[in-house]
């Protein structure tokens, strides 16, 4: 138990957010592993909510071409309501967290052009290779896009333990219509996220940051 959990450590500290990615395609096979890993993540009394789109290749081409334009033309619509405010300290981190990003591609904080093409990068999959858009039932609400977020950790262990980079975007939740349309979804669908993954390109510098985390003391109280 000692060696898993070192393991199951290692994974969660080296893991990170891929933000470029080389062209080289995931084996289907390596693809398939990574799956069904995901697969084994819990949910509220087995439900397993989440269904997963998969797309690669030249459907990958046709989506991001589609969806760029799509962005570049209609408002936002998220099927989860965004949040309402980042008050105190999580406006800090989700700030410093951006920060970074423009500090590591040089893009000056007020250069609000460069930041707007940066933002875009959400919608071309940061160049990977493959994305996953992930739905639930809406019947299950809230709690179903939760387990769906359960699964979503699992996926990006995996990620990291096969060599993968990985980008979780809840940037993609932004045009739920789109992404029903696109696969053929019925409105009882929730476009929950998106995971942009492939192989990263390690040398490009937006990939040469990393992010903090909050000491034990801050995220935990313990009554006894």
């Amino acid at each position: 138990m000692t060696d898993a959990f070192a393991t199951l450590s290692s994974l969660l500290e080296s893991r990170w957010t891929c933000r470029a990615y080389t062209e080289a395609p995931v084996p289907e096979e390596t693809v398939g592993r990574l799956l069904a890993a995901a697969q084994r993540s819990a949910s509220w009394c087995n439900t397993q909510p989440w269904q997963v789109e998969v797309v690669s290749g030249a459907a990958l081409a046709e989506l991001r071409e589609a969806l760029l334009a799509h962005v570049l033309s209609a408002p936002q619509s998220p099927d989860l309501a965004w949040p309402a405010d980042y008050p105190d300290v999580y406006g800090d981190r989700r700030r410093a967290c951006g920060f970074q990003l423009y500090d590591a591609v040089g893009i000056a904080r007020e250069d609000k052009d460069a930041r707007f093409v940066q933002m875009l990068r959400n919608f071309e999959f940061f160049g990977a290779p493959h994305v996953a858009i992930v739905h639930t039932p809406a019947a299950l609400g809230p709690y179903g896009a939760v387990d769906a977020g359960l699964w979503l950790q699992s996926f990006l262990l995996g990620a990291e333990a096969l060599g993968l980079g990985a980008t979780p975007q809840a940037a993609l939740a932004s045009y739920g219509a789109f992404f029903r349309e696109w696969f053929g979804l019925g409105e009882d669908r929730l476009v929950v996220f998106g995971v942009s993954f492939g192989v990263p390109d390690r040398d490009a510098p937006v990939n040469a940051f990393r992010t903090d985390r909050a000491a034990l003391d801050e995220a935990a109280r313990f009554h006894a």
